[in-house]
């Protein structure tokens, strides 16, 4: 596994990801738990690690984890109806540790179980960057949870912008993302060969498309569209905390 997640996988690990998971033996099954597992690694790792455990604790529990996944069909009786996924993945973590107190017998490495690969040095530098450590786990586990679909969102809006050959456009404006304008429109539209006014409105139609993508990202990892405004909320005020 990469050191870091494909944020563009984000977006398919959704609740219609847990039923691919159901189809034992078919290759849709087989690439949802690698999705799963590449998309989700961190926020389980940092839930792990700010609850009390060493990093290579943290490490091998998470490893656990999601080798239980792969091999014991972990989500089997996950049902759309629980809610939002991100509730639901934090509840199967708990309970998957509240099953493995006697830690010996999941931290040992190789014993026949199949392990998702983690590099514990690039987990341990993200983790140390976190803003604060009185953070409590589960609000660790929410950030990285929110900084994740942001990635995603970003992401997937870069895609749509290199199909249409407009990603230098792209790269130039995301700076103006967060709302600020740039030092120099002038400068700005010599650089891209465009007026002012026109950059104006590309700013414009950036952030609204990225808003747009956002909603998206959040839609596909909730189970009713009408509580896409009351995640959003939620998550944008973790993030801002």
């Amino acid at each position: 596994m990469p050191a870091e997640p494909n944020p563009r996988r984000f977006v398919t690990t959704r609740w219609s990801l847990l039923v691919a998971i159901k189809k034992q033996g078919s290759p849709e099954a087989a690439s949802a738990l690698e999705t799963l597992c590449n998309t989700y690694w961190f926020p389980v790792y940092a839930f792990i690690r700010r609850s009390g455990r060493s990093a290579d604790e943290a490490r091998d529990l998470t490893q656990a984890f999601f080798a239980r996944v792969l091999e014991k069909n972990y989500f089997q009786d996950a049902e759309q109806t629980r809610g939002r996924f991100r509730t639901f993945l934090l509840a199967s973590v708990r309970h998957f540790l509240a099953n493995e107190r006697d830690a010996e017998m999941a931290l040992k490495r190789g014993g026949g179980i199949r392990h998702v690969a983690l590099d514990v040095e690039p987990e341990e530098r993200r983790f140390h960057r976190e803003p604060s450590e009185n953070d409590t786990p589960e609000r660790l586990y929410e950030r990285r949870w929110a900084l994740a679909a942001l990635d995603a969102a970003m992401h997937r809006l870069a895609d749509r912008y290199q199909r249409t050959d407009r990603r230098k456009l792209f790269d130039e404006l995301r700076p103006l993302l967060t709302g600020d304008e740039p030092a120099s429109y002038a400068e700005l539209s010599a650089r891209l060969g465009a007026t002012e006014g026109a950059l104006r409105v590309a700013v414009h139609r950036l952030r609204k498309q990225f808003a747009s993508s956002l909603r998206e990202v959040i839609a596909e990892t909730v189970d009713d569209n009408h509580a896409v405004d009351e995640e959003l909320r939620y998550l944008m005020a973790i993030v801002s905390r």
